[in-house]
């Protein structure tokens, strides 16, 4: 039976933390990019996140954050992880962890062989991995964009930090996905949605229960 935890990310509306929650979900996620249809204000961001009960992991994705952005965010937001989905360097993953006292989670583009050993260098910094498709060279979006990657690239892989995967995950595709990596987390957001940023609630509840087996 497939079994793994699971992030509902890129939440936007007060709807979708009970979806989320019925669902199954272990990980809310809120976007805080400008570019991105699921981008939030820190007011909206505030008050979801507040209604997320307690157990819940509340995550922030954020892209190459200046310092200042970081302060207003966690000195704002009731967070519980930031997710890099940047060009963090390393050793901008350590500051970022220790500015803000936060753990952290990067994620690395995975489209071939050659992309793996970046996955290495940052499950030394960071606290958990996010393995998700590289984006399209002209993409807007580092994440987001509903693609998958070969996943037989990393089956029979495992990394020193607790990983999740993540790149045009569907209720449909996600028990083969975890099936075929072994992966003990999944993330997922466009596979979930009616249109870019609007989360649809039966899909929601359709990937947890393709997850759980049901």
């Amino acid at each position: 039976m497939t079994s793994a935890r699971f992030k509902i990310c890129g939440i936007s509306d007060p709807a979708d933390v009970p979806a989320a929650l019925l669902a199954g979900a272990s990980y809310l996620g809120f976007v805080f990019f400008p570019k991105s249809p699921r981008n939030l204000d820190l007011p909206s961001a505030t008050a979801m996140a507040g209604s997320v009960p307690p157990g819940i992991m509340k995550v922030a994705l954020v892209v190459d954050p200046s310092d200042e952005a970081l302060d207003l965010l966690t000195g704002t937001v009731p967070l519980d992880m930031l997710q890099l989905h940047g060009a963090e360097s390393p050793e901008r993953v350590r500051d970022i962890k220790a500015r803000t006292g936060l753990p952290v989670m990067k994620a690395v583009g995975v489209a071939g062989l050659e992309d793996l050993p970046r996955i290495d260098t940052y499950a030394e910094v960071a606290d958990q991995l996010l393995i998700d498709a590289k984006p399209p060279r002209d993409a807007e979006l580092p994440g987001g964009n509903g693609l998958a990657f070969d996943w037989r690239l990393i089956t029979g892989r495992s990394w020193s930090k607790p990983w999740m995967l993540a790149g045009g995950l569907t209720p449909e595709n996600v028990a083969e996905a975890v099936r075929v990596t072994g992966a003990p987390q999944v993330d997922v957001s466009s596979g979930v949605e009616a249109r870019p940023g609007v989360k649809d609630a039966d899909k929601i509840a359709a990937f947890g229960k393709a997850i759980s087996g049901g």
